[in-house]
């Protein structure tokens, strides 16, 4: 089967869908607290065999929720099977409702930098909860972590909080489109920004001409009109549409680490390409960081490249674990929000206290301790050392910080939808059940990514290694 038809099979209707929902190691292993026999007797404990209590549940869910989830790629349809259902969490593990523990490489798929329940984001956590849960007013708790923000992240200058990254995009695309005066906006093939209607396309007939058409039910055709798609990694082709739109097109969204499709690292100087061509023509440049935002780096990649977006979009770390978002950047254009200014937009449960609190005691560690570059130093030793025996089996891992991508090897690096590896899906569903089994719980899709968080110590690392390269086979 060509590898379009792969795509389009697996991904356009499988991932999007699913994406609807969507330092001293001494000192760090006493800050985790997993509590006692973590690892005790690991291989018995992570011997997986039944899951009865998960499918009695996923029963229930079946009857009460569609697809019996509140997100589709938790639903396993794209690695079969029924999924688990788990019933606490602490550092670098998952524990099932059937009492099995897990080394978790999803991390609920980025927010915790730090861990499940992280001991001193928990206290705070447990202060907070004593104080207030939300307000609908204002208090100390949001100014405090906005300043943090602002004081340390120079291309965002204000912000405003919202309650996911979805939320966000959308927000910050209406901003775009007010203070340009121009409807279009152009996303890449091979990024997802939120379940935002405009931005739920894929490339139509034509990809060099941008032209796009919807991928969701429900949503307006029309709207594939104000939606331009550019492929990742082709800078002259990008170039040609923003000069053939430039007069209607408000603004460019990318992420400049997509790490929704897979791991696709584009070259730094396609980026800085992009915002060249942006600050030629006028259009504004959004930067969606809500997975790479205070992952990668304190200042995201906006920092690692040295780009200074108009625009940047942010969720997961922000909130420490809960549903936090954020936009933010140019004063100029954020004073466009209300009450500022004509941009409306508004939430009930925006900056809660609960979030506000346990995202700056995140951001607060990680500055303290130095976890972003003690993190990419961890995970790029764990990578290495698995890539090493992988390559021999046929596979390989990509990665970038403490960010990884399990995928089929290839001589060169996939930076673009096209480029994925033929019958990839079919060979990771594979690995994710015999990993399971083995006790390491990834991300129930070949397309998402996985995690190191400052819970994985070198020891859990180590075992997980272990479980990875017994569990691999030439796709």
């Amino acid at each position: 089967m060509s590898v379009p038809s792969i795509i389009e099979q697996k991904i356009d209707r499988t991932k999007l869908s699913e994406k609807i929902e969507r330092m001293g190691r001494g000192k760090m292993e006493v800050e985790v607290t997993m509590g006692s026999g973590l690892l005790e007797s690991a291989t018995s404990k992570r011997q997986i065999s039944k899951h009865d209590d998960s499918k009695s549940l996923f029963s229930r869910a079946l009857r009460v929720a569609p697809g019996g989830v509140h997100s589709p790629v938790r639903a396993f349809k794209s690695v079969g099977g029924q999924p688990l259902f788990f019933k606490s969490a602490q550092g670098a593990e998952l524990v099932s409702v059937e009492g099995q523990r897990y080394i978790d490489f999803c991390q609920s798929f980025g927010p915790l930098l730090l861990g499940h329940r992280d001991p001193e984001v928990t206290e705070v956590v447990r202060e907070t909860l004593d104080l207030a849960w939300t307000f609908g007013a204002c208090e100390p708790y949001s100014l405090e972590l906005a300043e943090w923000i602002v004081d340390r992240v120079p291309h965002v200058e204000k912000l405003r909080f919202v309650s996911s990254g979805t939320e966000a995009v959308m927000s910050a695309l209406r901003v775009a489109r007010a203070a340009t005066g121009r409807s279009r906006v152009v996303k890449f093939d091979g990024c997802y920004h939120g379940h935002v209607d405009s931005l739920l396309m894929k490339a139509g007939s034509g990809l060099a001409d941008g032209q796009a058409a919807t991928d969701s039910a429900g949503v307006s055709p029309q709207l594939a009109n104000e939606t331009l798609i550019a492929p990742l990694d082709d800078l002259d082709r990008v170039a040609d549409i923003l000069k053939a739109h430039a007069s209607s097109i408000a603004a460019v969204i990318i992420e400049p680490l997509p790490a929704n499709y897979g791991l696709l690292i584009q070259r730094r100087e396609f980026l800085q390409g992009l915002a060249a061509l942006c600050r030629e023509l006028g259009i504004l440049l959004i930067f969606d960081e809500v997975i790479s935002g205070f992952r990668v780096a304190r200042g995201g990649m906006a920092e690692v490249l040295g780009i200074r977006p108009d625009l940047v979009t942010y969720g997961k770390v922000i909130g420490g674990g809960f549903p936090v978002g954020a936009y933010g950047g140019r004063a100029d254009l954020m004073d466009w929000v209300a009450p500022s200014g004509p941009v409306y937009q508004a939430g009930t449960l925006s900056a809660n206290p609960v979030g506000m609190r346990a995202g700056l005691a995140t951001l607060q560690k990680a500055e303290r301790l130095q976890i972003w570059s003690a993190l990419e130093e961890r995970t790029a030793k764990w990578v290495d050392s698995l890539n090493s025996e992988l390559h021999s089996r046929g596979w390989h891992m990509d990665r970038f910080a403490s960010i990884f991508w399990l995928r089929g090897y290839s001589e060169q690096p996939v930076r673009r939808l096209s480029q994925l590896p033929s019958g990839h899906a079919e060979a990771f569903r594979t690995v994710f059940h015999k990993v399971l089994d083995r006790g390491v719980y990834l991300a129930p899709s070949g397309f998402e990514v996985g995690f190191v968080g400052w819970a994985h110590t070198p020891e859990i690392l180590d075992e997980a290694a272990r479980i990875l390269r017994d569990s691999v086979k030439s796709p």
